[in-house]
């Protein structure tokens, strides 16, 4: 509350000042001028005011004298004793004016800050970047957003995605970073690569597996390469399965529950972490002199990951470790399948590829089954049949197919009957045409006007008795 009040009370020439009192001073305020008319004694206003008596009078003293600015604290307005000289905040200001420093945030520049010997809080930097002016605050509109608990042990879950930005700010193209965090723990696993693709999150999941195990679940979002748009064929309706990607399949082989999320803030913890890495990543390249993947991929294993895991990793719920072991065929799950159908002169085709399956595999017989074609990521191919691998070679070119066309003497035509032909004779007076035209079965005609199919009836009875005895009389 800003108040004009008068110093130097009994004074002949009253000052005028502003002041700036807190909610307690305006109340010992109203106390004092209670005592100035004699309303309250200085013991009850020391008791209102929850002082000493000496301390209460010590306040009427300099009311008496000051007037109302007596009873503002003595410090209001003046730098503290933790104050930084004012050298200091000149030479970060000046830091934060390079171009190397100009897009750090306080957090970032005070370790920066600190690598060189200036221990300066980060509170206190950002305050001084929002005085200068160089920092402005930006207020994000908010949505509603349910609370997942984390997950209470290593490697129950952990969040994989895939990060598209300049992280050489222009010394050479665009790139993506594969980053794993886990949900537990904040412990981060990166990988550069071109594009995110298939290879370059099984290179990630790789490196993970190698280190810390098989994680018991993956949480990544709704992208083609985790998710099969099609629909699945009808021999897969009826088993009760849904198409997979490769990495769906690998997954699956793998025993880890692979979990799509409907949202990037279902998967919240990864996305922050790539905004912090798009924050922090970016400068730590910069200051290396960093500009190519592979280089970068060798600073994030030697230098960065270590450095960043200390300083944001943190403890589990739970001491024990979810992983699984290492598979010892891991390359091999690894990979893109393809079921392909044998050929009658054995060979396979896959990717305009043509295979010959060796001649010790006869006693499987090949022919027409399905086998496996496995193209690892090293560029090599296997052929799989019920998990045995086969023995091929590669063909130059596609096999010729011949093509026999049938002779016109073995295509078979429709000849009428001869003259005699048992068919053409009738079995008894009438014949058949005779025997069948009347249907005696008893049964309403059919609804497409056919005549009823004949029976073993009373009539057919007495037709077979006549037959015996050499005459017949149809009933008509």
């Amino acid at each position: 509350m800003s108040l004009l009040v008068q110093g130097g009370v009994g004074h002949a020439a009253p000052h005028v000042e502003t002041l700036t009192m807190s909610r307690k001073e305006r109340d010992r305020m109203k106390i004092m001028v209670g005592v100035k008319a004699k309303e309250l004694s200085q013991v009850q206003a020391a008791e209102l005011m929850g002082l000493g008596y000496r301390q209460a009078k010590r306040l009427w003293r300099r009311y008496q004298d000051q007037g109302d600015a007596g009873l503002v604290h003595r410090l209001r307005g003046k730098p503290g004793m933790r104050c930084k000289p004012a050298a200091l905040r000149t030479e970060v200001l000046k830091l934060c004016a390079q171009e190397r420093y100009a897009d750090f945030g306080p957090t970032l520049l005070a370790e920066e800050l600190q690598k060189k010997g200036i221990v300066v809080d980060h509170d206190t930097v950002r305050r001084w970047l929002l005085a200068s002016g160089k920092r402005t605050v930006r207020r994000r509109r908010q949505q509603h957003r349910q609370w997942r608990e984390r997950r209470p042990c290593f490697g129950a879950m952990v969040q994989l995605d895939g990060s598209h930005h300049d992280w050489f700010e222009g010394r050479r193209a665009k790139c993506v970073l594969m980053v794993m965090v886990d949900d537990a723990t904040n412990r981060l696993r990166a990988r550069f690569s071109e594009e995110e693709t298939t290879r370059a999150s099984y290179d990630v999941l790789e490196a993970w597996v190698r280190q810390n195990g098989l994680p018991g679940s993956l949480y990544v979002d709704r992208d083609s390469i985790y998710r099969c748009e099609g629909q699945a064929s009808v021999a897969e309706q009826l088993a009760g399965q849904e198409r997979q990607t490769q990495f769906g399949r690998a997954m699956a082989q793998l025993g880890v529950e692979l979990i799509l999320a409907n949202s990037p803030q279902a998967k919240g913890r990864v996305e922050r972490m790539n905004g912090v890495l798009q924050d922090r990543l970016v400068k730590a390249l910069r200051l290396a002199g960093i500009s190519d993947v592979e280089e970068a991929n060798q600073f994030l294993q030697t230098t960065f990951l270590g450095e960043f895991n200390r300083h944001f990793e943190r403890a589990a719920a739970s001491p024990m470790d979810a992983h699984r072991g290492i598979p010892r065929n891991l390359d091999e799950v690894l990979s893109w399948e393809e079921h392909r159908v044998v050929q009658r002169d054995w060979t396979v085709g896959c990717e305009a590829k043509w295979y010959q399956l060796d001649r010790q595999h006869e006693a499987l017989s090949l022919a027409g089954r399905k086998v496996v074609v496995r193209k690892l990521r090293d560029g090599r191919v296997q052929l799989v049949y019920r998990a045995k691998k086969l023995q091929w070679k590669e063909l130059p070119s596609r096999p010729a197919r011949v093509h026999k066309s049938q002779a016109a003497s073995q295509v078979r035509t429709i000849k009428p009957p001869a003259a005699q032909h048992p068919w053409r004779r009738p079995l008894l007076r009438g014949g058949r045409a005779t025997r069948f035209a009347v249907g005696d079965s008893g049964r309403s005609p059919l609804r497409s006007d056919l005549p009823p199919s004949p029976t073993a009836n009373r009539g057919n009875k007495q037709l077979l008795a006549t037959n015996k005895k050499g005459t017949f009389s149809p009933k008509l």
